[in-house]
């Protein structure tokens, strides 16, 4: 699997139209806050924050002022981190937050982290 998939490429290892993701007993701690140690990726955060699947619209993201292989490395980062799951349909992807899998695994870390984006 190449590292740098644009947002229309295919992507290997699709099941039922989600792309791999480490599974809930999987998501490690170190890797989810290295994933959101990145102004881009903490922006994408507080979108996916609001639990609905959102598309690759720049602009729907705020991420109009960057390039699209861009913003397809911070979904991946999230993506493999466990922070987000991805899903194709058709040429397109939906990502959301994955927040019941974050608060199973680490109770109150993402009200934490909303808490501390509303503070700034």
């Amino acid at each position: 699997m190449s590292n740098n998939r644009a947002w229309g490429a295919k992507e290997e290892n699709v099941v039922d139209g989600w792309l791999p993701q480490p599974a809930t007993d999987e998501i490690e701690l170190v890797k989810v806050m290295h994933a959101l140690g990145d102004p881009v990726r903490m922006q994408l955060l507080s979108v996916f924050l609001d639990g609905k699947e959102h598309g690759c619209d720049l602009s729907g993201l705020g991420l109009d002022h960057l390039h699209k292989s861009t913003v397809s490395h911070h979904m991946r980062v999230l993506r493999e981190a466990g922070v987000t799951a991805t899903r194709t349909v058709g040429r397109n992807r939906l990502v959301q937050l994955r927040k019941a899998d974050l608060d199973a695994r680490f109770p109150g870390l993402t009200d934490a982290l909303l808490a501390a984006m509303r503070v700034g």
